[in-house]
């Protein structure tokens, strides 16, 4: 689990600017990514799991908030 958490990390980093990803970074220790991540067996399908709930909330409540403030 340790080097799926590693790499979601990375790919948090390396994203951080596309969508949601600043929130894993910033909010989600290896804890809560190991209790989220407890299902998957590989960095890509932790990655595509966090993409298809988390990631893909957090980029339309931020886009929200941008287009809100105008």
């Amino acid at each position: 689990m340790k080097e799926i958490i590693e790499a979601v990390k990375a790919h948090a980093l390396e994203h951080y600017e596309d969508g949601g990803w600043d929130v894993i970074v910033e909010c989600y220790d290896d804890e809560m990514l190991a209790d989220r991540l407890k299902d998957c067996s590989t960095a890509e399908e932790a990655i595509e799991s966090l993409r298809s709930c988390e990631i893909d909330v957090w980029s339309d409540r931020q886009a929200d908030a941008r287009n809100s403030a105008f």
